[in-house]
């Protein structure tokens, strides 16, 4: 089978949006912050052929996706989505891990300025964690819901926020807690700033409007490092 990409199977132009794979790489090489010259020369590939693969859906052949996850410190299953419906930290533990305490600033710069977390909230049901899109702001970590939904339960009392992410190829680690009280920002001219910095809409969608904001009150965070491999 051919490592070059097969122009038949999909739309063709720089505006095209890739498949499932090139969407997956983008993510990884962008998260490992390795440019397209650089993976291209990991993979013994062009510049060009590595930005052909990220915007149009193709077919790639086993030797050059095996090269790709290697440069990307994955695998191929994650490449092509074969865990997408599977729980993270599915794999083995590595050999000789160890878990490290990480130091504050550390912690904000693993939390960057958007994401998806985790708030931790107490419902009319009970104890809850529920996963939301987040922006982080002037030391503040916030959030958009909707008033009669889970998450805007979190306004008025200190919540736990949690981020982390998971490296099944090397079965290594990070998370991130913020604890602090959390709060709804209705000044407008707060909400217009919130908005303009938000990369995202929530990926649940509907109308979700209500900004939610937690000052945090500690910052913790912990790493899995493995120093053998």
């Amino acid at each position: 089978m051919s490592d070059r990409p097969q122009t038949g199977a999909g739309p063709s132009g720089p505006r095209a949006r890739g498949g499932d794979l090139g969407r997956r790489v983008a993510a990884r090489r962008e998260q490992l912050g390795v440019s397209y010259e650089d993976l291209a020369m990991r993979t013994g590939a062009a510049p060009e052929y590595i930005h052909y693969l990220e915007t149009h859906p193709a077919t790639h052949g086993i030797g050059f996706l095996l090269r790709l996850a290697d440069a990307l410190e994955t695998s191929v299953d994650e490449l092509t989505g074969g865990k997408a419906d599977l729980p993270p930290g599915i794999g083995q533990a590595a050999y000789h891990p160890e878990l490290v305490e990480l130091g504050e600033p550390e912690c904000w710069q693993l939390l960057g300025g958007n994401g998806v977390g985790r708030v931790g909230v107490t419902t009319e049901a009970g104890p809850a964690i529920l996963p939301v899109n987040y922006t982080v702001l002037g030391g503040d970590v916030a959030y958009r819901t909707s008033p009669d939904a889970a998450p805007a339960c979190a306004a008025g009392h200190e919540v736990a926020f949690e981020v982390d992410r998971i490296d099944d190829a090397f079965s290594r680690g990070w998370s991130v807690l913020v604890v602090g009280e959390a709060r709804t920002v209705t000044e407008p001219r707060a909400v217009e700033r919130l908005e303009a910095h938000s990369r995202s809409t929530p990926w649940a969608g509907g109308a979700r409007d209500l900004w939610i904001t937690v000052t945090p009150r500690r910052v913790t965070g912990r790493r899995i490092v493995v120093r053998d491999q």
